[in-house]
């Protein structure tokens, strides 16, 4: 465990289910605030049906205005062609592709089986080579459906093995609704290298059952290089019953830095964000950290 990316989602998977909607400008503060912490890769929106999540309807507007920062990758997800073609049109560099392995999940989400919406995410993938788009393909509910219940690893894998095949450079495994536990995470993790070699895998987790960051851990254990946070632990899926925040980005950090593995993002900088977001929103966050506040010891702990 040498070096991991963290992925800042709060923009879009931690506003698209939250309760207070932010105003235009509110997002873009939001944005503004966290680059100026170090954060330089992010979920800046999504180009999905403004009916299925309101939240998200002003995504072009957003990356239409999006600050240009040395470093920083911004990245909109998509679930469709369609989608696809909103983002671009918008000037998003990097697409985020996503579909749930379940059916049920699937259907209720994308309103498609999973083996449909791959197949629109692989015919999409040359064309976002020949426009030098970035892509990266997220799998959810990995490890669990609220509708199906316990997920079969080799039905996940064999979409992973798929997609490191086709040439997607990054994988990220979903645990959306929060039901994973560390020694299930590490197992697919390190299956999900060994079958798509070339790619680099990632992590995405929720808290809902309080595994989260040591999810996160055991997925660092099992080598992946990416991880997903949101600042303040927002975070939910509307598709998704009962399914609570991500992890907080300043918990995440807070973790990998005290192992000694940099990320370049300033840790009391992204506090004060989440402090900040608390008070726009008017309600308390879930961030341990927000809580309780850094610890520096003398000396490393790791």
């Amino acid at each position: 465990m040498t070096e991991v990316v963290i992925q800042e989602v709060g923009p879009r998977d931690g506003l698209q289910n939250e309760p207070v909607r932010l105003s235009l400008e509110e997002k873009l503060e939001l944005i503004r605030r966290l680059t100026s912490a170090g954060v330089k890769r992010m979920e800046a929106g999504s180009f999905v049906h403004p009916q299925a999540v309101p939240a998200m309807a002003d995504s072009d507007e957003v990356f239409a205005r999006l600050p240009d920062v040395e470093g920083v990758t911004y990245s909109a997800l998509v679930l469709n062609a369609k989608g696809y073609q909103r983002a671009r049109a918008a000037g998003a560099k990097e697409i985020h592709f996503s579909f749930g392995v379940t059916s049920s999940f699937n259907r209720q989400n994308q309103r498609a089986e999973p083996e449909e919406s791959f197949a629109t995410f692989l015919s999409l993938l040359p064309r976002a080579k020949e426009e030098g788009v970035r892509v990266t393909l997220t799998l959810s509910v990995a490890w669990g459906c609220p509708f199906e219940g316990w997920v079969d690893p080799d039905r996940v894998l064999s979409f992973v093995e798929q997609a490191g095949k086709a040439g997607f450079p990054e994988i990220v495994l979903a645990d959306t609704i929060g039901v994973a536990v560390p020694s299930a995470v590490r197992r697919l993790i390190e299956e999900a290298r060994k079958v798509a070699p070339q790619a680099v895998i990632g992590g995405h987790f929720h808290n809902t059952r309080n595994t989260g960051i040591a999810n996160a851990y055991a997925a660092l254990e099992g080598g992946a290089k990416v991880l997903d946070a949101s600042v303040g632990g927002l975070g939910g899926c509307p598709f998704a019953p009962g399914a609570t925040g991500n992890i907080a980005t300043e918990d995440l950090v807070y973790m990998v830095e005290g192992m000694g593995i940099p990320t370049g993002i300033q840790l009391d900088a992204l506090i004060e964000v989440a402090r900040w977001l608390r008070d726009v929103l008017g309600h308390p966050l879930e961030s341990s950290l927000l809580r309780a506040g850094p610890f520096r010891p003398r000396g490393a702990l790791a």
